[in-house]
């Protein structure tokens, strides 16, 4: 599990806004515009309608229905708890479907729900075929996925590949060197000073959740490495037998019915089998043992590990020869835009439908100006292959997300501008956090975009019936929920923004439309999507709030 946030857009940071009118925008002819103020100004969209005349387009090849929807990601211990034991399960999230096809959203993906330890809260996965006992069992998400399926929607599972739990059967019989599972993982002897015969670590290379990546087991006298939590030991994808397997989980979920999986840490996939030490990144900002201290060349987007990703493709590939119907794979890269769209592939050889684009997570601030936006939307796009935080800024986001050529993937709470709550350090359970102790684990823990869903203003926010939940709901619940933005005036509602946006997703211009972007001023970013001879008009007014 990546250390940064696993999410496309982040929830948003708190900001007491105030109110101003101010108008927007006009478009027509197929064309859609839409402007958004950046920095210390928000547009807020009010109303939009579309109007389209019936005329003669030219025949135009069919989207897929990832290019036509939005996925809305749930991280399970979070959305719903019907048990009232303070945590989210499938039961829960199986309750709450409605809501999810009434936003707009057209396919559900769902973190890890397999039997853990939890450790890592369900990426240190023990068995990858088995439900937990605590988010329920497999008549629980069958329940699920049929409900989903019923309402028209697609159900997309988190494929963990690069990691298992050191509960794991399979690590069980490599510490003991049962075949085929000795080599399933990365062991290694370390290094033994000839004078004092010490043993100390292979090299130098460090966990994403901080300190060294390397553990020693007592039973095998050997070291194994881990690039997160010292109970996540690495998948050794130089071992066929182990990539047979994890192709198998795949076969397994797809024989059940799912659409399709996000696949998890893929950079991490291979290591350099000379153990080199990595280099020193030299950043200001990063102690000793902490991650961005080493540059990782040798244990992060090796050669193999596209090859991996395009092996994943063809297991999914082999369900759509069957039927016709696809299974979409997406994954999760926070790497440069070079290193990002290798995970494409090739006409010959596919990869990913998708990658997420995290450049706006890394790369823009709230003080970010409007030329910022334009440089790195520009970046991301004149890259892709041919044919294919701040509550403030909800809205704005929430529109760039819906809005510009791609799939759009939601975070539960984004719909409605959840923003981040804080943890104290006494509340942190996230591992990163943890590892970095109390003067630093801001800056590493994922609990504060990990609290219950907002649903209403009674006891826990509507997510559970106990008062005592697994992390504290955020204190603004009361006025700041689902059931509050459903009743609000549409000008007062981030939520029915959101549904006006969605809505927009399904028509022809933002589907197939060119896109140009325009620089109106630092303050004001807008960009245009185009379809030729599609005769269409939008009007869409805002108003804008100022900090």
């Amino acid at each position: 599990m990546e250390y940064i946030r696993p999410v496309c857009l982040p929830r948003y940071s708190d900001v007491n806004n105030t109110y101003e009118q101010q108008e927007v925008q006009v478009s027509g002819w197929g064309y859609t515009c839409n402007v958004v103020a950046m920095a210390k100004v928000l547009l807020v969209l009010v109303s939009a309608f579309l109007v389209s005349a019936t005329v003669a387009l030219p025949v135009q090849e069919e989207l897929d229905w990832w290019q036509k929807t939005v996925i809305y990601q749930i991280y399970p211990r979070s959305y719903r708890d019907s048990d009232g034991n303070g945590v989210g399960d499938l039961r829960g999230i199986w309750q709450r479907v409605k809501p999810i096809k009434d936003a707009g959203a057209g396919a559900i993906w769902l973190s890890p729900i397999y039997e853990s330890p939890m450790k890592d809260f369900g990426y240190d996965i023990i068995n990858q075929t088995v439900i937990d006992p605590l988010f329920g069992n497999m008549e629980d998400f069958m329940d699920l996925m049929n409900i989903t399926h019923l309402l028209g929607m697609k159900l997309i599972l988190d494929f963990v590949p690069d990691y298992s739990s050191d509960q794991h059967e399979w690590f069980q019989k490599s510490v003991k060197r049962i075949d085929p599972y000795t080599d399933y993982y990365i062991w290694h002897d370390g290094k033994v000073d000839n004078e004092t015969g010490e043993r100390s670590v292979p090299n130098n290379w460090v966990s994403a959740f901080e300190g060294s990546a390397w553990s020693w087991n007592e039973d095998r006298q050997q070291y194994y490495y881990h690039v997160f939590t010292v109970e996540q030991p690495d998948l050794n994808y130089r071992n066929e037998f182990l990539v047979e397997d994890m192709k198998n989980v795949m076969r397994y979920w797809l024989d059940m019915g799912v659409d399709g999986f996000r696949v998890d840490s893929v950079p991490h996939l291979f290591e350099d089998t000379m153990f080199l030490d990595e280099p020193l990144s030299h950043d200001p900002n990063a102690l000793e043992g902490d991650y961005d201290s080493l540059v990782h060349i040798y244990t992060q987007n090796l050669p193999e590990t596209y090859d991996m990703v395009y092996q994943f493709r063809a297991v999914v590939d082999e369900y759509k020869k069957k039927d016709g119907v696809t299974r979409v794979m997406m994954t999760e890269a926070y790497e440069t835009i070079n290193q990002t769209m290798l995970y494409y592939g090739t006409d010959e050889r596919p990869g990913a439908h998708f990658t997420f684009n995290f450049l706006f997570i890394r790369n823009l601030t709230e003080n970010s100006t409007a030329d910022d936006y334009d440089y790195i939307i520009h970046q991301w796009m004149d890259n892709m292959p041919e044919g294919s935080r701040f509550p403030h800024l909800a809205d704005a986001i929430n529109m760039i997300a819906q809005l510009l050529p791609g799939t759009a993937v939601t975070y539960m709470g984004e719909e409605i501008a959840m923003e981040d709550t804080f943890i104290s350090w006494e509340q942190t359970v996230d591992p990163p956090g943890l590892n970095a102790g109390p003067e630093r684990y801001q800056l590493f823990s994922r609990d504060p975009e990990r609290t219950p869903y907002q649903w209403d203003n009674t006891t826990s926010a509507g997510f559970s019936t106990n008062a005592t939940t697994w992390l504290p709901v955020n204190p603004n619940y009361l006025t700041l929920n689902l059931a509050a933005q459903v009743n609000a005036d549409e000008s007062e509602s981030h939520y029915k923004v959101y549904q006006r946006l969605t809505g927009l997703r399904q028509t022809n211009t933002i589907q197939r439309g060119s896109l140009e972007t325009h620089v109106i001023s630092k303050l004001i970013f807008s960009f245009s999507r185009q379809v030729k001879f599609d005769y269409s008009f939008q009007s869409d007014q805002a108003s804008s709030r100022r900090t």
